[in-house]
């Protein structure tokens, strides 16, 4: 997820906290009586108790099989890892303005896991900030949080003066809208089923959008279900109700869904909500085989009265025959997309002909546009693009960002010209900008001048914050250059900003950053970074197990670089080495041997193989850390951040030059005399898994003990179940397998797809591995790791498995992460100590 000091107060705050929401009106109670909240019923107030359990909590029937010893060991992990879990992480801000100009309100969305109930809270927290005038910040926090209970999402209007609060409902219920005011709920508009289902709020689909009015709301919800065949004792039934009695639904005609963490939801469809009258209306005029997501209202134009919305569209035709097929979409930015226009309903025009009553594409010349967003004056359309991930088939690569002129007659138009603003970049210069890899954008990013934003994205082993001047196309860095740790911003306050900061070693810390106007640039010397002291506290064990560990990053030198690879794939890849005060980690070290013991060592490979390991913080990871291990958190060639030329020499070689990098990281850090080779051990979900079981099976001395989540261990077997079936083709062949992928592969496909598998060397595995398998997972379904599993048994291979009944890909549900965790620590202590 730069230092001067704060000044901080915690009382309840002012006139401009009170016109905002009434859950924050001050009086003797913190927070107002039932009738006045927007966030729940009950009016329950969240505190940290809520969410320990009374003792430390061991899995459901562990103690049964268990030794004295292990289950000694099982509960003293049990207990550390609590002082982690029971931390709070910050997800979101808003921001809002108050009357008198100098100051601003912030409400801050925070998580934390409630083992006990087995679900994450989320919380708001307010605060209220304040400039002063010797160019010091001071932030007055809320003295409790409230929790949201029941609450998919909240969003605030422009004005800030109205709130939207959405309540999607379960089983079948009625989707529930509130809209707040400053002082009261000003309408509870339920939506059944039979207009449409859940309300999106995914952050990829999700998309609703206040217009400039605030009269209308257009959002992204499922499509209602089609009607299922009825029948009765006599058999079919025509024109039955729900009410006849004696009846049952047949199943109907299956639907494909969007895969993993979207099972049964079918298709993402856009509405609009008229406030006043609370009509609810689906738009007309999108082609039948489009998803959408990501609304957003066009600028209004004084020389026409008609709304427009712009959109995102994903089709459902995929492959290279263009086949009615929802491939999987989640973490897989490679499925092609568009921007679209369509005008908007409840226009009162009169005989005037609504121009757009079917979308039209606004970027056809691009494979890929997401994340649309108008600069304040209405002029520039700016949008990313992951045109480089589907042309090419990776499941995400290097982003790039484009702008173009909107229409002074606000209506569009398909030819609209499209210009680049930060391309992608192949191969950087040492330490240069390695192009865009962004997940995220705010919603309003732009800084007051109205060509300059704000945005989050990876850079080598670091997330930072960048500003991009569109107009002039040129990108800063205005985080901390040399700082270790990784920047995200949350919000704008104004010219400032609102952003966290965290490292391995470091739980996350509120930042506020002041740009300085004397400066001449936007760049990250006219930015003054300065710390905020919050209510999010940290346990005070938790902090001295920390405080003694150290982080650095290291480049390791590709071994046997062939001079047939690009330049950007010779170049040295990276990895984050987090240790003990005992092991020497500062570059002035690294080239000379250390003496005395090391800690064991736990090789931490990232999946994807896309994806990429930053230097955030990560409770798991300082759980591990805690129990006394060193990590090595490997950026291996073909990870995102390092430039398009690095992150596409991986697509092909999958088994091969991903886990000799792998291996070469091992070297680095073991001939410099930081790790002992004796006390190796590796964890890896996903791809990441894919390499854990390649490397005990193509180096089978090397490690002690292995974990994997979910792992990928067969794609001859994962190509025919999965979600992503592309994927195997293009990880196995590289792009090329964007042309061959079929639902039938041919035998000699499977044969590679078998070569390239980790299962291909379970002959000479003999590491003990722990297996731990979502049975819900879409991705690499259950089969795939519970194959491996079976077949190291077979072999008398030490193993354990734990299935997790209703977990997904992530494994992310709070009592599964907590089981999972429990059972690394202490696999790993069993084995490498």
């Amino acid at each position: 997820m730069a230092t001067r000091a704060w000044v901080t107060t915690h009382r309840l705050y002012g006139h401009c906290i009170r016109r905002r929401f009434p859950s924050l009106k001050p009086s003797l109670r913190p927070f107002p009586v039932k009738p006045f909240s927007p966030f729940n019923n009950s009016q329950k107030l969240s505190n940290s108790s809520a969410m320990e359990p009374p003792a430390a909590v061991l899995p459901k029937e562990m103690t049964h099989s268990m030794d004295a010893t292990t289950e000694d060991e099982y509960a003293s992990q049990a207990k550390l890892l609590q002082e982690f879990t029971n931390l709070s992480s910050i997800k979101k801000a808003w921001t809002f303005k108050c009357n008198n100009g100098n100051s601003s309100q912030i409400m801050f969305s925070i998580s934390q896991s409630n083992l006990i109930g087995n679900k994450k809270k989320t919380n708001i927290l307010s605060a209220f900030i304040s400039n002063q005038s010797n160019h010091s910040v001071s932030f007055q926090w809320s003295p409790f949080p409230i929790e949201m209970t029941g609450v998919s999402t909240i969003v605030p209007s422009p004005s800030g003066l109205k709130l939207l609060v959405v309540k999607n409902g379960e089983n079948g219920s009625p989707v529930l809208l509130e809209i707040w005011g400053p002082s009261q709920l000003l309408k509870e508009i339920p939506i059944p089923q039979s207009v449409h289902g859940s309300i999106y709020t995914d952050g990829w689909f999700e998309g609703i959008s206040w217009n400039y009015d605030e009269s209308l709301i257009a959002y992204v919800a499922e499509e209602p279900s089609p009607p299922k065949p009825t029948f009765d004792g006599f058999g079919y039934k025509k024109g039955a109700s729900d009410k006849d009695c004696g009846i049952w639904k047949g199943q109907g005609d299956w639907e494909e869904d969007w895969g993993e963490t979207y099972s049964g939801k079918r298709k993402p469809a856009l509405f609009v909500l008229k406030v006043n009258s609370g009509v609810v209306r689906a738009i007309e005029g999108i082609e039948e085989s489009l998803s959408v997501g990501q609304v957003v209202w066009a600028p209004s134009s004084s020389t026409s009265s008609q709304k427009y919305l712009v959109f995102v569209g994903w089709s459902s035709k995929n492959g290279p025959r263009q086949v009615p097929r929802k491939l999987g979409i989640k973490y897989c930015y490679n499925r092609p997309c568009a921007l679209y226009a369509v005008s908007a309903p409840f226009q009162e025009l009169g005989n005037v002909t609504v121009d757009l009553a079917t979308a039209i594409n606004l970027t056809q010349g691009i494979s890929s546009a997401f994340f649309p967003r108008f600069s304040p004056d209405g002029k520039l359309l700016v949008f990313l693009s992951a045109k480089s991930a589907v042309d090419s088939g990776a499941h995400c690569a290097t982003d790039s960002l484009h702008k173009m002129d909107w229409p002074t007659d606000g209506k569009p138009y398909p030819d609209i010209s499209i210009v680049d603003v930060a391309p992608v970049v192949m191969c950087p210069e040492d330490g240069g900008f390695p192009g865009l890899y962004i997940s995220s954008f705010l919603d309003q990013p732009w800084l007051s001048d109205g060509c300059t934003v704000i945005l989050s994205s990876t850079w080598g082993c670091n997330e930072v914050i960048l500003a991009i001047d569109v107009i002039r196309c040129r990108i800063s860095q205005i985080s901390p250059p040399v700082s270790a740790s990784s920047w995200n911003v949350l919000a704008l306050v104004g010219d400032n900003i609102l952003a966290v900061s965290s490292s391995p070693i470091d739980p996350p810390q509120i930042k506020y950053g002041c740009f300085q106007e004397q400066k001449q640039s936007i760049s990250s010397v006219g930015w003054n970074w300065l710390d905020v002291s919050s209510p999010l506290s940290y346990s005070e064990k938790a902090k001295s197990l920390l405080s003694s560990l150290h982080r650095s990053i290291m480049k390791i030198p590709v071994k046997n670089a062939s001079e047939n690879l690009s330049k950007g794939a010779r170049k040295p890849f990276e990895a984050i080495f987090v240790s003990h005060s005992n092991s020497q980690t500062d570059e002035s070290c690294e080239d000379s041997q250390r003496n005395g013991p090391c800690n064991p060592l736990i090789l931490i490979l990232h999946g994807g193989p896309h994806s990429v390991s930053v230097s955030s913080y990560s409770k798991s990871l300082a759980f591990l850390s805690a129990l006394g291990f060193n990590l090595l958190l490997v950026n291996y060639r073909g990870s995102l951040g390092f430039g398009e030329e690095a992150l596409q020499s991986l697509p092909g070689k999958v088994g091969s030059q991903d886990v000799g990098d792998v291996l070469a990281a091992l070297d680095y850090v073991i001939e410099r005399g930081l790790a002992d080779p004796s006390k190796v051990a590796v964890l890896g979900g996903s791809h990441g898994g894919f390499l854990t079981t390649h490397l005990i099976g193509q180096a089978p001395d090397r490690f002690v003990a292995a974990c994997v989540r979910n792992p990928v261990c067969n794609l001859s077997l994962m190509v025919g179940t999965t979600d992503i079936p592309d994927w195997c083709y293009v990880e196995a062949y590289g792009s090329k397998g964007k042309t061959f992928f079929t639902e039938a592969p041919l035998m000699e496909h499977l044969s590679v797809l078998y070569s390239k598998s980790p299962i291909s060397h379970l002959s000479k595995v003999k590491t003990p591995t722990l297996f731990l398998l979502g049975a819900q997972d879409l991705r690499v379904p259950v089969s795939n790791g519970l194959q491996y599993a079976r077949a190291l048994k077979e072999k008398g291979v030490d193993v354990k498995v734990i299935v997790f009944p209703n977990d997904v890909h992530a494994i992310e549900r709070p009592q599964s992460d907590f089981e999972s965790f429990l059972n690394i620590g202490v696999w790993f202590k069993k084995y490498c100590t």
